[in-house]
């Protein structure tokens, strides 16, 4: 049985599709990777998956459950951080999981136990007893990870868990969630668009743009699959980019701010590429030869690169919000 199964999920907000005939199978104990832009409809996905919003059709099973016809049960086998914050500021750690612990109808001596048990997982139990409005960043979102998990649950969704964190608390963060696949037995399905985050928490990943998956593997495989080296130049004149398409030893090129160039060998083929150049008279100010990553998979399939400009349905609904004072 597969931890997560959906078939032509779809939802709509009016005129506007958020979510495309997404389908997809997540195996249990996989960390599966929803990538791309803000709005994306990576959050909405997760929202239809949790029980949140309802599908406007098509059908997703989670943990053999379905989130349409049988939503408590699914929510009592998962467990979820939000992207927004959500812990009570007024309360101590220790009393934020105790809150949870009986919202989630946890035995009160097993609670206390597994309260220890996850306060010392992410590092806590030193500060167990302080109000969360002392907290830093980080611990806050150490501690949403704790009460996520504080009733054992099959599968976790972790909806952008690094945002807004300094590089030394994501680093930390990853740590965590490298660790709780095997201490907690658990899948993770995690959101994210930091592409290093993906690359190396994720067994699998898809990258998910306007509402539709565009791309699906494992991150190595997909990145193989673009191509061995990535060229990157500045040329005194961009219009002439498309130009590097007629050399043989030249995949793809891409342009933006610099031009791209996807090819076999970087290491072999950067002396015909200066001598292209010059047969063509176009003028190399500087060029940089690397390994591709994920964002430029997502470059490949997409055509540009990582956006942040208008949010999915969730960022929609909020936007409504505010114009009508709610």
């Amino acid at each position: 049985m597969f931890a997560i199964e959906t078939k032509d999920l779809t939802r709509r907000f009016g005129d506007v599709v958020a979510v495309e005939k997404l389908s997809i199978q997540v195996e249990s104990g996989e960390v599966f990777g929803l990538l791309g832009p803000n709005g994306a409809g990576k959050s909405t996905t997760l929202n239809m998956l949790c029980t949140i919003l309802k599908p406007t059709s098509g059908s997703a099973l989670v943990n053999g459950l379905d989130v349409d016809r049988e939503p408590n049960r699914v929510r009592e086998s998962i467990g979820i951080v939000f992207q927004d914050p959500s812990v009570d500021n007024r309360l101590t750690g220790r009393e934020n999981l105790e809150m949870h612990a009986e919202l989630y109808g946890v035995e009160k001596q097993l609670a206390l136990s597994r309260i220890e048990e996850l306060l010392r997982l992410v590092e806590l139990d030193f500060r167990a007893d302080d109000l969360v409005k002392t907290y830093s960043g980080g611990m806050r979102r150490r501690l949403e990870i704790a009460r996520g998990l504080i009733h054992h649950p099959k599968v976790l969704f972790l909806d952008e868990p690094t945002i807004g964190l300094d590089p030394q608390t994501r680093a930390k963060i990853w740590d965590y969630i490298k660790r709780l696949t095997v201490e907690e037995e658990i899948t993770i399905i995690l959101t994210t668009h930091y592409m290093d985050e993906a690359e190396l928490l994720c067994d699998r990943v898809g990258i998910i743009d306007h509402g539709k998956i565009v791309a699906l593997g494992k991150p190595s495989d997909l990145i193989r699959d673009v191509g061995e080296d990535l060229a990157t130049l500045r040329i005194e004149d961009n219009s002439r980019a498309s130009e590097f398409d007629g050399a043989p030893f030249v995949r793809r090129v891409y342009t933006g701010e610099s031009v791209s160039l996807v090819l076999n060998d970087g290491g072999s083929t950067l002396p015909k590429l200066f001598e292209y150049a010059a047969s063509k008279g176009i003028k190399i100010l500087s060029i940089e030869l690397r390994r591709p990553t994920l964002n430029d998979v997502f470059l490949h399939y997409v055509g540009r690169e990582l956006r942040a400009e208008h949010g999915d349905g969730k960022d929609r609904m909020r936007l409504m919000r505010r114009r009508r004072g709610l």
